[in-house]
């Protein structure tokens, strides 16, 4: 053996026998360098995910909530199905929980909570995979306990092994938290409201849900009650498998597998401010370092009390006292003297939080993850690095953060970091180390519901030389000869800082004899293409290690790219089911002449053959939620990733979705090759390599500058592509589009794009030109606003799109942008206030704008129960930005929330 691994070796035993091996492990690391984390995506299309488990050989296993289990394998890059359970998704009910057995890599037992369509209530049970299958016949239940599914909601979900082999179950408070409760503690004690009364569950020692529950599963199937829970094993002061209770709704817990503390993340309720009722809504990341009582319903993040409150009367009574916690509940069925009540280790409220300001302002769904532990043994090379020894990762499924909370020695917090902060997390929903100290992770996307961006990916921590990114781009890289074409590098980087040199080189395309032509050493070079032809211009930029990465750009010369246009409509008009989109196109092109007759005679250019068949085409699409602002044509965190990827490179210069442009449409692509054999791997080489004559004269370009994954990704995302029969195909520059009421109420905008495909040049192949606008609905969601100044965007079951703008202070405003006025009569807002209330005034063109419309907002006493306020405007001309803005100069916080807006049409 020689020396160095000597070396090694001994130093791998002191970090298990000596107190300052943390210093040791980080002597031959490097210090840490944030850019050095980098995210992978290793599976698209996921259908709510919930929670996730990595295996030693890193292997995946992720559930999602209608049933499925899932297994991700790291060396063919896919997904496969394992098995199903049955369960009832009714008031957030399905597959919840997943945790893999401690010696899973000899018995195969996994673990799953689920909700059983046939018992109201969840199971907690071990099952067998064989073959890498699911044996449900193997099934062994641990444990069932009930729960109430007529009124929503609470459900929690999560299940974790501790280091001792204990299993460790999250269950929600079960309890309703709407209505009268206004967002404040629901202990509403009046006959019939027991689904809003968590003094029945949350509060009461002798029920299974608000708590934290932990048993020890045994070989036979079964499971005991270990030592140090809250309550003694025979029953008699509270149900034995409880080790914390006083949760609302704990949905994700996690073991520090080194100490053995619990941590969760507790979602807390929806008050926005202080009044006589007690504190506003706070949510939790709590630390059990033994058994005990967490406060729920009766007290919030540092033990701030709420009051009693009789619901009969609407009496408000004394502070509740966290040293002495009393449940006089007539629907508590278990002891009336609680333990006293623990402080939360972490809290913060909508707002931002004084006491720790890291973790920002808006909605709230506390998360925690696991804790990382730096480990010198672990050869992996991507692998955390030392700063994140001894550090609790927690998250905001709604905020979109991860924070590093490094823990001192004693398991206290040092400091919070944030974790990749000029990352967006689009909803994370698990986090787990694998063995190879990376971080998984489950994002569940951008809405409540399905999402095509529900994605599993990886972070690493990546050492050494990294190689550059390659970006090339044109300016008009289309056009007749002599063609002078402005290239571009922009974007392309080197991620250790070294110094780039770039090569940019173009061939011939089609020929396949042709060499390379050197055009440029800069950056940014301007060149000329004096003859025609279709030429690849390559970029290679290569690091000071030696380190290349590469990009190409088509440049097509001898054919000018015809320009389209609107007549009308005009780009953010408004649709109604009541009329007809009439369209009109204008089209000019060098070669062919123009469409415009007028046009034509003055200048004495060539009229286009109106006649033509299928060269012009109008593609009628219906849009989900608001019309895309300016700029969204490129890359967006709700898209799904593939697509990401996609805009990102040079995809979208040759193809469109649904249309030809200078390559066939995806659409198309996806139904040739879609289901075949080996078809994935045969497009992903052609991505990669480059191609010529599979569909036509231009061929495909290399893209060597994307890694094999992210082309899998890309590919996958295309023949994910289906024939969406809300897409209507309209030929011609002039004619109709007759919308049914149906497709109005589906429709959140209408897209139309136009398309013209020249006659080409010769042997130069004909281009297509395209043009695109949005029409808008009459409604339009206030968080789709085009500007927000000072609410915030929070979540609501009751919300029409799932979402709304609240935290509303006075003087704070939403401003939507171009707003053809003409055709509008009035406003209406859909609105709700549990707070001060106020009025709302539209202003014109600016914040200090003159008021069209004015329209005051009452107290209705909900945060969630939305209802609709009306002001009728004086006609007005144009288009123009509206300024909603929230005023109550009396009371300036916690106004109201707002819903939508609506543009009524004209009366008159």
């Amino acid at each position: 053996m020689r020396i160095t691994q000597l070396l090694r070796y001994s130093l791998v035993a002191a970090v298990c026998i000596t107190s300052s091996w943390k210093s040791s492990a980080q002597a031959d690391e490097a210090p840490y360098d944030a850019s050095r984390l980098e995210v992978t995506t290793l599976e698209t299309g996921l259908k709510q995910p919930m929670e996730l488990a990595v295996t030693s050989d890193g292997r995946i296993f992720y559930i999602e909530i209608q049933g499925q289990l899932k297994v991700f394998d790291p060396e063919t890059h896919q997904s496969t199905l394992v098995g199903e359970v049955k369960v009832t998704t009714a008031q957030e009910n399905g597959l919840i929980g997943l945790a893999l057995d401690p010696n899973f890599d000899s018995n195969g037992w996994i673990y799953l909570q689920y909700s059983p369509p046939d018992y109201e209530g969840q199971h907690v049970s071990r099952f067998n995979l064989v073959d890498g299958k699911l044996d449900n016949s193997s099934e062994k239940l641990l444990l069932k306990y009930e729960e109430q599914r007529r009124d929503c909601c609470h459900h929690a979900g999560s299940l974790e092994f501790g280091p001792d082999g204990c299993l460790y179950i999250g269950t929600g408070d079960n309890t309703n938290p709407f209505g009268d409760s206004q967002g404040y503690a629901p202990i509403d004690e009046r006959e019939g409201r027991y689904y809003f009364d968590a003094q029945a569950t949350a509060g009461n020692t002798n029920d299974h849900n608000g708590k934290v529950l932990r048993i020890r599963p045994l070989p036979d199937g079964t499971a005991e009650i270990p030592e140090g829970n809250l309550f003694p094993a025979d029953g008699s002061k509270g149900k034995p498998e409880v080790y914390v209770m006083g949760c609302r709704n704990p949905w994700r817990i996690n073991i520090d597998q080194k100490t053995g503390y619990l941590y969760w993340g507790d979602v807390g309720p929806d008050a926005g401010g202080e009044n006589e009722r007690g504190p506003r809504g706070y949510d939790e990341v709590n630390q059990a370092r033994q058994a005990g009582y967490f406060g729920w319903p009766y007290f919030i993040a540092n033990n701030l009390p709420y009051n009693d409150v009789d619901f009969q009367t609407d009496k408000i009574g004394e502070k509740f006292n966290p040293a002495a916690p009393i449940n006089e509940s007539v629907n508590n069925t278990g002891a009336r003297e609680l333990p006293p009540a623990n402080e939360a280790f972490i809290y913060y409220p909508g707002s931002g939080s004084d006491r720790f300001p890291e973790l920002g302002s808006g909605g709230r769904t506390a998360c925690a993850g696991p804790v990382y532990y730096y480990d010198a043994a672990n050869p992996s090379e991507t692998k955390f690095p030392p700063h994140f020894d001894r550090t609790l990762f927690i998250y905001e499924w709604s905020r979109h953060w991860i924070m590093a909370v490094h823990l001192t020695d004693d398991s206290k917090i040092d400091s919070i970091e944030p974790f990749m902060p000029n990352h967006r997390f689009v909803r994370p929903i698990d986090l787990q180390f694998g063995p190879d100290g990376a971080l998984y992770m489950l994002e569940y996307g951008e809405t409540w519901g399905v999402n095509d961006d529900a994605k599993l990916v990886r972070i690493d921590y990546v050492r050494g030389n990294r190689p550059p990114t390659a970006i090339a781009a044109t300016e008009n890289n289309t056009g007749t000869h002599p063609l002078a074409v402005k290239l571009s590098s922009a974007g392309s980087a080197d991620k250790d800082g070294d110094k780039l040199t770039y090569l940019w080189r173009a061939f011939r395309a089609g020929d396949e004899n042709a060499t390379f032509t050197i055009l440029s050493t800069e950056a940014n070079p301007k060149v000329t293409f004096q003859e025609p032809g279709v030429f690849n211009v390559e970029l290679k930029v290569t690091d000071s290690a030696g380190a290349e990465a590469v990009a190409s750009v088509p440049v097509i010369v001898g054919n000018e790219r015809p320009a389209v246009s609107f007549v009308t409509p005009q780009d953010g008009d408004f649709f109604d089911s009541t009329m007809k989109i009439h369209y009109q196109l204008k089209v000019n092109d060098l070669e062919d002449g123009t469409s415009d007759f007028e046009q034509a005679d003055e200048t004495g250019v060539a009229e286009i053959d109106l006649e033509a068949p299928r060269r012009t085409a109008l593609n009628f699409s219906l849009g989900s939620g608001s019309i895309p602002k300016a700029g969204d044509d490129g890359a967006s965190d709700s898209d799904p990733v593939g697509l990401q990827l996609m805009k990102k490179s040079d995809c979208f210069n040759c193809h469109s979705v649904d249309s030809v442009r200078v390559g066939p449409p995806f659409l198309k692509v996806a139904e040739k090759y879609r289901g075949q054999d080996n078809a994935l791997e045969a497009s992903m080489k052609r991505v990669r390599e480059g191609s010529t004559g599979v569909w036509g004269k231009v061929p495909m370009l290399p893209h060597g500058q994307h890694s094999l994954d992210e082309i899998r990704t890309m590919v996958s995302w295309v023949y994910s592509l289906e024939a969406d029969s809300a897409v209507r195909v309209f030929d011609g520059f002039v004619g109709d589009i007759q919308l049914t009421p149906e497709e109005v109420d589906k429709a959140g905008y209408v897209q139309l794009e136009a398309n013209y495909r020249d006659l080409g040049a010769g042997d130069i192949p004909p281009l297509v030109g395209t043009s695109k606008i949005y029409l808008r609905k009459r409604t339009i969601e206030a968080e789709a606003a085009d500007e927000i100044g000072g609410p915030q965007t929070l979540g609501g079951h009751k919300a029409s799109g799932g979402n709304f703008l609240g935290a509303i202070n006075h003087e704070q405003f939403a401003r939507f942008q171009q707003i053809p006025l003409d055709n509008v009569g009035a406003l209406t807002f859909r609105v709700t206030s549990a707070g001060a209330g106020g009025h709302i005034e539209a202003r014109l063109d600016s914040l200090n704008g003159p008021v069209i419309a004015k329209v005051k907002v009452d107290v209705n006493g909900s945060w969630e129960d939305f209802h609709d306020v009306t002001a009728k405007i004086k006609r007005q001309t144009g288009r123009h930005d509206i300024y909603v803005v929230f005023i109550n100069p009396q009371n300036r916080g916690g106004l109201m929330n707002l819903d939508c807006v609506t543009f009524e049409p004209p009366t008159e």
